[in-house]
């Protein structure tokens, strides 16, 4: 296999073509603050909105933790399978499921990157009225939307040593 080259420039210098790794999974990063419009629509950051092609359909739930949790697509899916594979005979599960699932939203972004949350999304994470500011947060697989407050006291928590720990358990 032999070697491709590419011109750089108006000088026409030959240099080897590097082969540029796309990542083949979304890295969802970083953390937003942006204001709620008047219609109490968010705006996803557009570093994020890039990853994921027009139409995509996410997966908001209430996370435990008083915040919201957007799943893409992949994410998704795994909550799918698992929910699946659960026998329409468990019925205790069934209900667990169905209450769980009552409570989610499925959503695309608008032509703009906006979201509208439902309104018990909205009252689970304590988020304000129009022109409030949310906080969105990146997990890597998926993003989270916490209300200010949330969020500070999730940073004021989280300690060097914390970090530290995440990361020797993960092997990083």
């Amino acid at each position: 296999m032999g070697r491709k080259w590419v011109i750089l420039g108006r000088i026409g210098a030959l240099i080897p073509l590097m082969q540029m790794s796309t990542p083949s999974k979304a890295y969802l990063a970083g953390n937003f603050r942006h204001l709620l419009d008047d219609k109490n629509r968010v705006t996803i950051p557009s570093p994020w909105r890039g990853l994921f092609e027009k139409g995509t359909s996410f997966l908001a739930i209430p996370n435990p933790g008083g915040y919201v949790s957007v799943l893409p697509p992949e994410e998704a899916n795994k909550l799918y399978e698992k929910f699946a594979q659960v026998p329409l005979s468990d019925t205790a599960a069934q209900n667990d499921i169905s209450v769980f699932m009552s409570g989610t939203q499925s959503f695309s972004f608008d032509s703009q990157g906006r979201i509208a949350l439902s309104e018990s999304l909205f009252g689970h994470a304590g988020l304000g009225g129009p022109k409030s500011e949310v906080v969105l947060v990146g997990g890597l697989n998926k993003f989270n939307i916490y209300n200010p407050t949330m969020w500070s006291q999730v940073e004021q928590e989280s300690t060097t040593a914390s970090q530290r720990s995440v990361m020797q358990r993960f092997g990083i």
